[in-house]
């Protein structure tokens, strides 16, 4: 048990003007760094307008909806016959509009609170690779059956509702129906919209950079589903067979369409009935990540890099010119303070410049991904104590190595050069990966407050502010590199004067 008495005399040592002021800087670095970047952040006057789900987080919602209302009692019923899409110049000489459809391509039938973009719904569908899907609120998605669909082997879709209770179903025949899922969705009006649907997220492709690193390219594509047997039960009104009551079934976009060239000189997007049969195109995506992106806690802390390199400079300086000799309780002692000190710069450093940027980002009308404050007291405490085990870890090898020259080169190149080259686009995302599983810098995961879809397409690379560990495992790393160093500081012999720590 390490005294108060000893803890305040290393405290006192520590505390010289050079440290103090390292410490200061670092701390500046984040705060002056972040308030730059987040005070020029410029998305257009005005800025665009982000969808939001219920609970405030950005999302994607543009489709094409032929829609009508239904009760709080009732079912919809179609079968589908075909899927297409276009494609619009990929890889490799990007020359040519092409056919297909990519992944996540979706069409099908859609019960929807409205047509305001964020609203609840729960959709059933076919989809480009993934054969049907039960897809609601955005996160939400369960596995139907695999395989695509064709004029000879048709899939019939149908969602029933019952209050707030909806239930999915497939067919191959229209008369054996199996049970995809059934969902939930609270606070259901008593009316929603209930419809045929088309969408098509962008095609994304990465363009190899640097030594091997990649940049997202991203293409317009659209999808075209084909529909007969289209089949609504009201208990409200009576049975309804589309086309059959003019005037009840409405045509439109939900989100911006018809912009693109392809739509305009082409292919529009649309629904289009004949002879009881109805073509349904359209772009866009339904899905959990937001066309606009939305800023993130993360883009309000470009100066950790910075204060990272400085925190683990003057803490390897300082083991190497106190670390020897010295009993173990003062090597503890010292490890301690130069942990603590940090601690309270990182805690200090990252709180204010992340609610000065959202702050700033809010007021500029930027869209953000929203914080829990859960989440943010997350990312702020986690934050402070990675930088703080990063200088215990840097202090460690100082004392170990006994020159202050050695120990701030491997703590570079095993903490701040890993997360730097990781984060840039300039390694394969496979090594930058393993570098942030491997090294000290996977700590650095606490600060992630973005999810992995599998539903949604997207570059989950370090490059792109994907951390391969969740955080608590990333931690663990870090954790268990701090113990490596330190076990034979603390259980070393006193031998020797310090060396040049210069």
């Amino acid at each position: 048990m390490l005294s108060t008495q000893l803890l305040h005399r290393e405290w006192t040592a520590f505390r010289r003007p050079g440290r103090l002021i390292a410490l200061a800087a670092a701390a500046l670095a984040v705060i002056a760094t972040g308030l730059l970047f987040t005070s020029t952040v410029d998305c257009g006057d005005p800025c665009p307008v982000a969808p939001t789900a219920a609970d405030g987080s950005i999302v994607s919602d543009r489709f094409w909806f032929h829609h009508r209302d239904l009760g709080p009692n009732g079912v919809i019923t179609v079968r589908m016959t075909s899927m297409t899409g276009t494609i619009t110049y990929p890889p490799p000489n990007h020359d040519q509009i092409v056919s297909g459809l990519v992944p996540w391509a979706k069409a099908g039938i859609i019960i929807k609170d409205g047509v305001r973009q964020g609203s609840s719904y729960a959709a059933l569908m076919m989809t480009g690779h993934h054969g049907v899907r039960m897809q609601d609120d955005y996160r939400h998605d369960v596995a139907g059956s695999p395989g695509g669909l064709s004029p000879g082997s048709p899939r019939w879709l149908r969602l029933t509702r019952s209050g707030d209770t909806i239930t999915g179903a497939e067919s191959a025949d229209g008369r054996s129906w199996h049970t995809v899922g059934t969902v939930r969705l609270v606070g259901l009006p008593e009316t929603v919209q209930a419809g045929l649907f088309a969408a098509s997220p962008g095609d994304l492709t990465l363009r190899e950079v640097g030594l091997g690193g990649a940049i997202e390219e991203v293409r317009f594509t659209q999808a075209t589903g084909v529909f007969d047997h289209v089949e609504v039960t009201d208990t409200a009104v009576g049975k309804n067979v589309v086309g059959a009551a003019g005037g009840k079934w409405r045509s439109e976009s939900v989100g911006g369409m018809n912009h693109t060239d392809w739509e305009k000189y082409h292919t529009a997007s649309g629904a289009v009935e004949k002879d009881g049969v109805i073509t349904v195109s359209g772009t866009g995506d339904i899905g959990p990540i937001g066309d606009e992106g939305g800023m993130t806690v993360v883009n309000t802390l470009r100066g950790l890099v910075i204060a990272l390199i400085i925190v683990l400079v003057a803490a390897a300086r300082f083991g190497a010119r106190s670390g020897t000799p010295a009993s173990r309780p003062v090597l503890a002692a010292r490890a301690v303070v130069t942990g603590g000190a940090i601690f309270v710069a990182g805690l200090v450093a990252v709180g204010v410049a992340m609610a000065l940027g959202l702050a700033i980002l809010a007021g500029r009308g930027v869209p953000l991904q929203p914080v829990s404050p859960v989440t943010g007291a997350r990312v702020v405490i986690g934050l402070a104590v990675v930088l703080a085990l990063c200088g215990v870890l840097a202090y460690g090898l100082g004392v170990l190595l006994r020159r202050g020259w050695a120990a701030i080169l491997l703590a570079l190149a095993l903490v701040a050069v890993p997360y730097t080259v990781a984060a840039l686009p300039l390694l394969p995302d496979a090594v930058a990966q393993w570098l942030l599983r491997l090294t000290p810098a996977a700590g650095l995961a606490v600060q992630q407050t973005t999810v992995e879809y599998p539903q949604v397409v997207a570059h989950y690379a370090p490059s792109a502010g994907y951390f391969p560990l969740p955080g608590w495992a990333g931690f663990a790393v870090l954790c268990a590199y701090t113990l490596a160093v330190l076990w034979p500081v603390l259980n070393r012999t006193p031998a020797g004067p310090p060396a040049n720590w210069r």
